[in-house]
């Protein structure tokens, strides 16, 4: 199945690693290094221009690849659909 994780971005379940919150996860130092690493090495894609509320990390088992998504949506938002995916 798949996730919807802002305007045009799917997402397949299968690969998520975690759905984080931006606002309380980026408190700690070790979450801005981690993102701060990500951007650096390009695996960062920003599903929105508009204030972002949450991260999702995923790892495509096929192409052996890590990749962040920053997302609008929060996530309990993300969750609940991640949820009715799974039915």
């Amino acid at each position: 199945m798949y996730l919807h994780i802002g305007n045009d971005y799917i997402v397949n379940s299968k690969d998520i690693v975690g759905i984080f919150d931006l606002d309380n996860s980026s408190t700690s130092a070790d979450t801005r290094d981690y993102l701060a690493n990500a951007e650096k090495n390009k695996r960062v894609i920003y599903c929105t221009y508009e204030l972002p509320k949450s991260f999702v990390v995923c790892f495509d088992d096929d192409e052996l690849e890590e990749k962040v998504y920053i997302s609008q949506l929060n996530c309990a938002t993300l969750l609940k659909r991640y949820r009715a995916s799974l039915k």
